[in-house]
């Protein structure tokens, strides 16, 4: 039975054995080492999207809902060669925009910061702060790859300005109580 237009993938089974010996697929067919930085980073990306689904578990929004179907168009991105102007499924600077509204939007209503922000406070703000940290991560495997071979640049700036939606998401979790605020060695 072929596969329906909104149905991205038919997986009748999920092991293969193709990676058995420390191989596996790109999305161009291609088969790399799983050490290979570029595995790293959607290995990486695969932990982000799994930390977003740990948040929604605590604090549903559709914002991360959203934002988890576009990590995986991220790693799709990741998982093909890059040549600007091709048709492969890609980050776009529109993705970053929404983000940037978004982290607009969500700011509006906090405080200004005078302290830098520990992580923790409430349930959904302890589990976003790890989500955030855990981006920062997914970034850095990111930019590793991009040394070594050419990526789609808004990949970069998108998981980027995700960090600074999550770090913002954090602290509206924690509105209405204390945010955890370092106190510098002296004032402890």
């Amino acid at each position: 039975m072929p596969r329906e237009r909104d149905e991205p993938v038919r997986l009748t089974k999920i092991y293969t054995r193709g990676g058995d010996e420390g191989q596996t697929s790109l999305g161009d067919g291609s088969r790399v080492s799983k050490l290979e930085p570029l595995v790293r980073a959607f290995g990486a990306v695969d932990e982000l999207n799994s930390l977003l689904g740990w948040v929604q578990a605590e604090a549903p929004d559709p914002r991360l809902e959203r934002i988890q179907n576009e990590l995986f168009d991220l790693g799709a991105d990741l998982s093909v060669p890059y040549e600007a102007g091709d048709s492969k499924l890609r980050v776009t600077a529109e993705s970053v925009e929404r983000l940037e509204r978004e982290c607009d939007e969500a700011n509006a209503a906090l405080s200004e910061l005078r302290s830098f922000i520990l992580p923790g406070g409430s349930e959904a703000a302890a589990r976003l702060h790890v989500a955030r940290a855990n981006c920062r991560r997914v970034e850095r495997e990111v930019l590793a790859c991009a040394q070594e071979r050419t990526l789609n640049p808004t990949v970069l700036v998108y998981l980027n300005r995700l960090s600074d939606l999550l770090f913002i998401l954090s602290r509206a979790a924690n509105a209405g109580q204390a945010e955890p605020l370092w106190k510098p060695g002296g004032e402890r």
